[in-house]
């Protein structure tokens, strides 16, 4: 016969091994890539909003939307105005001008989410990847970890492979369709390869991927930091100097 005592003991113990399996499974890799996640969802939400804002607080003032063209300067400045119309413009009435500003203090409220999880992002990879912080940045250090799936995961690529994180469709598009082959993923839009002279931009994206991969082993593996080192080398090496 079955003992039904130890069946039920049985049973407490793995459902105890299972939530603890669970509770262990979520690591700073997923916090980092929820917030980076949120953060491209935020920025995607509050470009629609002053899209839309910029539209409807034309018909009052177009010259302000001509004349602000930072949309985080334009939402502040129009949820400081005081009464509507301007001499091309329409004269609003108050509820006009309520609506108009509730639209613009929700695309307000956005930001100030979007910077405080920014902030977060930041204050995590510090504690957890500090050289992939600072070599890469917070937004594309943490998309590079999103693409490769965990910080373990982005320690064991090969640069080459780190060089194209973020490019997965064009490189799909390149094997399907025979068209050209990526060069960049998210690393494009770092300042070492915007500053590099053009003919030394690929060259730039191969030591800054090469430096990437180990700043990520050191990260993973806990070692120094060394990340500033890095930086400083790149600059010197690719960054253009002004002339005086």
């Amino acid at each position: 016969m079955v003992d039904i005592g130890n069946f039920q003991e049985l049973r407490k113990k793995n459902i105890k091994v299972a939530k603890e399996k669970v509770k262990n499974s979520v690591s700073k890799d997923l916090m980092i890539i929820n917030a980076i996640n949120n953060i491209e969802e935020l920025d995607k939400t509050i470009n629609v909003f002053s899209g839309r804002l910029r539209e409807w607080h034309a018909l009052t003032d177009p010259e302000m939307c001509k004349r602000v063209e930072d949309n985080e300067v334009f939402i502040t400045e129009v949820l400081q105005a005081v009464g509507g119309g301007s001499e091309m413009g329409a004269k609003l009435d108050e509820d006009d001008e309520t609506a108009i500003k509730a639209l613009a203090a929700t695309a307000n409220a956005l930001i100030q989410t979007k910077t405080f999880l920014l902030l977060y992002l930041e204050k995590t990879m510090d504690l957890y990847c500090k050289n992939v912080l600072v070599l890469a940045g917070p937004t594309i250090g943490a998309k590079l970890l999103r693409e490769a799936g965990s910080l373990k995961r982005l320690a064991s690529l090969q640069s080459s492979t780190v060089q194209l994180l973020g490019a997965e469709k064009a490189l799909f598009r390149h094997i399907k369709t025979g068209a050209r082959s990526p060069k960049y993923g998210h690393i494009i839009n770092h300042q070492i390869i915007a500053s590099a002279a053009h003919a030394d931009k690929g060259k730039a994206a191969r030591s800054l991927a090469d430096k990437l991969s180990m700043a990520a082993r050191v990260d993973y593996f806990k070692g120094e930091f060394i990340a500033d080192k890095f930086l400083k080398e790149l600059t010197e090496k690719f960054c253009k100097k002004e002339k005086k």
